[in-house]
């Protein structure tokens, strides 16, 4: 009875699974005290045998049910205890951890509005669906010129007069739009979606632009050369740039000129601002008196330039991404690699990227 007894405190004892077992073992293991107590039954009579053989038994039982019982305490105790502990309070909003990351391109929209933003300019918008007039006549585009062609632009079916209208194929319609509207000086940037027929690497049907316009009636070569020096350091964050305007011809501008950046190639990769390579980055020039006197201005009191780039290219030169396709398919493992922190907003103070 006192072998009883004490196991049964020993169980009662018991604050934690790990004792209970402990007990266990010690006790109805192949070495414990009750165990034990059986083996000594070979040496007993059988009446003393048959007495003590039931009285073990019986206490094999106590003790068993005993940790069962005392176990089952325990792990209602620990529920109780997790319960309390982890509670929800369902009247709260879900909190979700955030996932999304911000597209390049949208991350690089933001910072050439910031750059511009600090220059003087406004954003300027127009629609993605044009007409002859704004996407083609106004900017000075002859009708044979091969950008009228349906291998390079995308047209929606006649109208009843025979006129058809296009996905826009730049966003220079914007620069007419925004001369018939408003009165000189006029200092806009013109971000959006633009259309082409063309696929690759680096081509996709719809891409992304920017252009820049000023208006007035004293702005010159000079001032534009200097706008996009301020522009290339900003944006690729360098201290210095140089660059190199060719002789090109655009029909909207005159003279026209295409721009170049040094950098340099090292293990494939290429950093502006250093080196002796040169790297064609945007088309300029002087706004076409043509297109001057289409957006409703005397082209005699009234002069400016103009300039026009990819946003998807500078993301690509940026940023490291070879390939410009993978921006518009929707990958999201390439998204949370190329992604930037949903509230990292681009400022000049605080840093672009």
């Amino acid at each position: 009875m006192t072998l009883e007894k004490d196991i049964l405190q020993q169980v009662a004892a018991a604050s934690e699974e790990a004792a209970l077992e402990a007990i266990r073992v010690a006790t109805l293991g192949k070495k414990g005290s009750i165990s034990e107590q059986m083996k000594l039954l070979g040496a007993m009579s059988p009446d003393e045998r048959k007495v003590a053989g039931a009285a073990l038994n019986v206490l094999k039982d106590k003790v068993a049910d005993a940790i069962a019982a005392r176990k089952g305490v325990l792990q209602e105790a620990q529920l109780e205890q997790r319960l309390a502990s982890e509670k929800i309070d369902v009247t709260l909003p879900a909190r979700a951890e955030p996932r999304g990351t911000v597209h390049p391109v949208s991350q690089v929209w933001e910072e050439v509005v910031q750059i511009f933003g600090d220059l003087g300019f406004a954003v300027a918008e127009g629609p993605h669906i044009e007409d002859d007039f704004h996407n083609f006549t106004a900017l000075n585009i002859p009708q044979e010129h091969p950008a009228r062609q349906e291998h390079d632009t995308f047209y929606f079916n006649e109208k009843p007069d025979g006129s058809r209208m296009v996905l826009r194929t730049h966003t220079s319609p914007v620069q007419i739009r925004t001369m018939l509207s408003s009165k000189p000086p006029i200092r806009i940037i013109a971000p959006g979606r633009t259309f082409r027929c063309d696929s690759d690497m680096t081509h996709t049907p719809m891409f992304n632009q920017i252009e820049g316009l000023v208006i007035d009636e004293t702005s010159h070569m000079g001032h534009l050369k200097w706008i996009l020096a301020e522009f290339c350091k900003s944006f690729f964050e360098v201290d210095d740039v140089k660059m190199r305007f060719r002789s090109s011809h655009f029909p909207f501008t005159e003279p026209s000129m295409e721009v170049d950046i040094n950098c340099s190639w090292e293990g494939g990769q290429v950093k502006i601002g250093q080196g002796s390579s040169w790297l064609e980055i945007l088309g300029s020039g002087m706004v076409h008196p043509n297109v001057i006197k289409a957006g409703g201005l005397d082209p005699a009191k009234y002069q400016g330039f103009a300039w026009g780039l990819g946003l998807d290219r500078i993301a690509m030169l940026k940023y490291g991404i070879p390939d410009l396709r993978a921006f518009f398919e929707a990958d999201l493992r390439w998204l949370r690699h190329y992604g930037f922190k949903a509230l990292s907003v681009p400022t000049l103070p605080g840093g672009l990227s």
